[in-house]
């Protein structure tokens, strides 16, 4: 029988909204609140190099304030492992981060980038925070962060979600195979799996099958969606989506 499924709510657009004028308003940690009374398991929210978005002060005040695990997502740089350290976050995600990307374009090479990784993971670990990788479905990367002993990985999905959108079945199908490949992989090698980037209610609906993954983390179409329908809404929305993807899982 398939896990229980997880849903983590990314709230970084919130304060994008909010930076596009300044000010305080409106406010991500108010929507972190609302998404988790509406039936959030967890709270997404990365803090860049240039906080576009998410700032020092808000990392700290959803660490105070929220009642579910906070997901601190992470360039695995020295200033964001100080405050990572500093904030013990349930969980830190580390993402590749380019400051000429309007989002994070694609998975973290941790085959690649090893030896600059491991110092990070380590630290992390040691102060008993949970480490995950946002990755591509790819064998190399999955292994790879299986060895440098990340807890998790969060797979990078938005291949995927773009291929659907755009009507390209080719390339969705082959996108999806490598999805379906990889989580079977990576809970074979005792990594939790994860999920996000670009999904959707059609799309969560359909990878929550995947019986390999237990949470699933949306962030952009979810704040898009409660601009018209309210952000409960909205939650409630996408649980049920993914209520009914995770009932036809076959494990």
């Amino acid at each position: 029988m398939a896990k229980p499924l997880r849903l983590g709510v990314n709230i970084d657009h919130v304060a994008t909204v909010r930076n596009a004028r300044g000010g305080l308003l409106p406010d991500p940690v108010r929507a972190a609140k609302l998404a988790i009374s509406a039936g959030a398991d967890g709270i997404t929210a990365h803090l860049r190099e240039d906080r576009r978005h998410i700032r020092d002060d808000d990392i700290a005040r959803l660490k105070a304030e929220i009642s579910k695990p906070l997901n601190f997502e992470m360039a695995a740089t020295d200033e964001m492992l100080a405050i990572a350290l500093k904030t013990q976050p349930h969980a830190c995600c580390l993402v590749p981060e380019k400051r000429t990307e309007r989002t994070t374009e694609g998975g973290l090479d941790v085959a690649g980038q090893s030896a600059n990784l491991k110092p990070a993971i380590h630290a992390l670990k040691h102060a008993g925070i949970r480490v995950s990788l946002f990755i591509a479905a790819v064998p190399e990367q999955i292994e790879a962060a299986a060895a440098l002993g990340a807890d998790i990985i969060e797979i990078h999905t938005g291949a995927w979600c773009e291929a659907l959108a755009e009507g390209q079945a080719a390339h969705a199908d082959a996108e999806w195979k490598q999805i379906v490949a990889g989580a079977a992989l990576a809970a074979g090698l005792g990594l939790e799996v994860h999920a996000g980037h670009g999904l959707d209610y059609a799309s969560a609906e359909e990878i929550a099958a995947l019986p390999q993954i237990v949470e699933l983390n949306i962030g952009h179409f979810m704040i898009g969606e409660a601009i018209f329908v309210g952000l409960p809404e909205t939650v409630q929305q996408m649980r049920a989506a993914m209520a009914r993807g995770r009932a036809t899982s076959s494990s």
